[in-house]
């Protein structure tokens, strides 16, 4: 069967007017063109769907059946295309975004806040969850995207640089670290450290740079959260190793960032999405809004 649009707009178009003539005015088309539409239409149903008079066209039983269907048909098409156009415009659309807790802390507030003052028709929802969880998540699409540091290699996951995130020393105001901005992390020799503990890819990250400075790494607390780690750097308790966005979990604290170098070790902040998908408006929308968040955090460039 080859029933066009433009047979069904021609046909509702009769069935409203009742001549071929208004039709054609309503239309634009020249009478002769549009009557043409109505009997391939009519050919196709193998239905006759008009009685023809000399002053007057009036829908035969079929018609009137066929009429309900087909106003029903050029009503979804209509919702359709404008629900379309409102995806492509961004005036709405549905984001389910993953982070760990402190990521999902500091950077996503103000990103979200941003976009719902932007495309208030967009809603936006947040996982905040373990790292191998939030690629899971992704890659079965229960979210739509996720945000951290995560492998280099995610089967069906692509990666999408946001800011580039460095190893940082936490200590409080009376440490002797206090007086420099950068230290070497042979620099830590002897000092209380508080780190994450293993399954954490901080943790990691910190095990390397102590090996390369040839310095022993034993931890004097070794906790979850960063947030608890801050903590007990406030105590005085030792200092930590942390990436540069713990920062923003500590405003009020008594806690200070410095370098670390001999080796400076960095990553990449990312949004994962899955690679077999295809970003819809909405989601390009957000990337940059998350992107220059992200960016404020971690303020390093990004090769």
């Amino acid at each position: 069967m080859a029933i066009t649009l433009r047979q069904i707009q021609a046909f509702l178009a009769v069935a409203e007017h009742g001549t071929f003539t208004k039709a054609g005015e309503r239309m634009h088309m020249a009478q002769p063109a549009l009557s043409q539409l109505v009997r391939e239409l009519e050919q196709e149903l193998g239905l006759r769907l008009f009685d023809r008079t000399t002053r007057r066209v009036e829908l035969t039983e079929g018609g009137r059946e066929f009429r309900g269907a087909a106003a029903k048909i050029v009503e979804d098409l209509e919702i359709a295309v404008s629900s379309a156009s409102d995806l492509a415009e961004r005036k709405r659309g549905r984001i389910v975004v993953a982070a760990p807790p402190l990521l999902a802390a500091v950077i996503l507030p103000e990103a979200i806040a941003e976009m719902r003052e932007r495309y208030p028709g967009i809603q936006i929802s947040v996982v905040d969850a373990k790292t191998d969880t939030i690629v899971e998540a992704v890659r079965v699409g229960r979210a739509d995207c996720g945000l951290g540091t995560f492998a280099a290699e995610e089967d069906g996951i692509e990666r999408v640089p946001m800011a580039r995130d460095s190893l940082m020393l936490f200590c409080d105001h009376s440490s002797r670290f206090a007086a420099t901005s950068t230290w070497a992390w042979g620099d830590l020799r002897d000092e209380p450290l508080i780190t994450l503990t293993r399954d954490s890819g901080i943790r990691l990250l910190v095990e390397v740079g102590y090996e390369t400075a040839g310095v022993p790494l034993t931890p004097a607390y070794e906790v979850s959260q960063i947030t608890t780690a801050l903590a007990l750097v406030e105590a005085r308790l030792g200092i930590a190793v942390l990436p540069t966005y713990a920062r923003a979990a500590a405003p009020h604290r008594r806690v200070i960032a410095k370098q670390l170098a001999e080796p400076t070790i960095a990553r990449d902040i990312v949004m994962i999405k899955r690679s077999d998908r295809s970003t819809s408006p909405a989601l390009a929308a957000f990337e940059g809004v998350l992107r220059r968040y992200a960016r404020r955090l971690a303020p390093h460039d990004i090769d």
